[in-house]
């Protein structure tokens, strides 16, 4: 029986909706991330040279200045060391929260989840790839297998080459490790034109090699250049897709820290050029905060967060200390300074006209056992305001307060810690 469906007008509109909804949702692309971290490369170094793979991305988003370190002199400095700065990216938080201080990686605070948790946690369908010339940051930056982080496995994973020392015999110059970022390379732009993960990092070291070895010179150039090449690799298999499949894909590159100022050939320090970090990315959707603020290497996680539509609870977001770079956001650059039992809270309305909220919490249960942690609503004041006094002089002493803004669109931390 042939039904004639513009015999009745209501029929007809309905019709014509259901294949408006099926013509808009086919065209929908998949969304895929991808961020690559180069060690140890100074950003003045980096604007000199002729990078023009890391360029040509940044040309359909931007190269924005985005320090390591945590804050200079505050509760949250972070040393700018390899896998400490690894691990800010990873969490979104500072060294005071994940607890690595160095590449030792003893005793990292899994109560705070790596990008890869988060979304393997809202999509287990869904695919992760990690390709590295450093095992330790499957193994325990990211914990693969252990109990403490959900017993997280990749789909796709690339490393471990270090310990090969037959394939990869090692020199004093670390020529082996050029080698290995190259290998690295190879696969990560293989499984990323033919499977596509859906989030993964890609990881290159022989950077830092030439940096402490030759310092601030034409080999620490080479490097850098180099690594660009690498990176060029992976680009052009997400150009690939991008085209064959229509995807959607975000890519950051970054790195882990500077270079000190004197020689090049160190870093783990708070000096301007150890803390000048960078992110070079093809967002297009780049905020304000993005192009004027003071970014950081931890809004990376938020700003990957939203591209994948990763959610993420009110305790999660209480705790994070990045902002996302794409996007809307209400509030940025927090501030907090304690003096005579008062807290003088500060921040930056990013043309917000609503209202925050300010809470406060005198526990740190998120922190010691991942359970949330129990706040209490302060005020509620116009965003555009920008500041507010907490008087805590009638409150019980305590080691900690956390303090919580919450705007419409972000939420963004500062904890006083050890006041008496």
């Amino acid at each position: 029986m042939v039904v004639n469906l513009y015999s009745n007008p209501m029929k007809k509109i309905l019709f014509i909706t259901a294949l408006a909804f099926l013509s808009i949702s086919s065209k929908a692309q998949t969304k895929k991330a991808v961020f690559i971290i180069i060690d140890g490369v100074s950003k003045d170094v980096l604007e000199k040279l002729n990078t023009s793979n890391i360029k040509a991305i940044a040309q359909q988003g931007a190269l924005i200045s985005a320090y390591q370190g945590g804050e200079r002199s505050k509760f949250n400095q972070t040393p700018t060391i390899s896998a400490p700065g690894y691990n800010n990216v990873l969490t979104g938080v500072w060294f005071h929260k994940h607890n690595v201080p160095d590449n030792s990686i003893k005793a990292p605070n899994y109560h705070y989840p790596t990008i890869f948790r988060f979304f393997k946690t809202a999509y287990p369908q869904k695919k992760i790839g990690i390709f590295s010339s450093w095992e330790d940051n499957r193994t325990k930056l990211v914990g693969e297998g252990l109990k403490q982080t959900g017993v997280i496995q990749f789909d796709y994973k690339f490393d471990g080459l270090e310990l090969d020392t037959l394939k990869f015999p090692h020199d004093k110059e670390s020529k082996y490790m050029a080698k290995i970022d190259q290998a690295v390379t190879n696969e990560a732009a293989r499984v990323i034109k033919e499977n596509a993960p859906d989030l993964s990092w890609v990881y290159l070291q022989h950077t830092d090699d030439t940096g402490h070895a030759h310092g601030d010179s034409e080999k620490y150039d080479e490097s850098i250049l180099d690594a660009d090449r690498y990176i060029g690799q992976i680009w052009n298999a997400i150009k690939i897709r991008q085209e064959k499949f229509k995807e959607d894909w975000l890519i950051i590159v970054t790195t882990d820290h500077g270079r000190d100022p004197k020689t090049g050939r160190h870093h783990g320090g708070q000096s301007d050029r150890e803390r000048g970090g960078w992110i070079a990315t093809n967002a297009k959707s780049l905020n304000t905060y993005a192009k004027n603020g003071n970014a950081s290497v931890v809004d990376i996680l938020p700003t990957i967060a939203n591209h994948l539509s990763i959610p993420l609870s009110i305790d999660q977001r209480r705790e994070l200390d990045g902002i996302p770079l794409t996007g809307k956001i209400s509030i940025s650059n927090p501030e907090v300074n304690y003096a005579d039992g008062k807290a003088n809270l500060t921040w930056s309305s990013e043309g917000d006209k609503g209202k925050v909220k300010i809470w406060l919490s005198n526990n740190n249960n998120y922190k010691q056992t991942g359970e949330p942690d129990a706040y209490k609503l302060v005020a509620e004041v116009p965003s555009k305001d920008g500041q507010f006094i907490i008087d805590l002089s009638k409150d019980p002493a305590s080691p900690i307060y956390k303090i919580v803004i919450e705007g419409q669109s972000n939420t963004v931390n500062r904890w006083i810690v050890n006041q008496k």
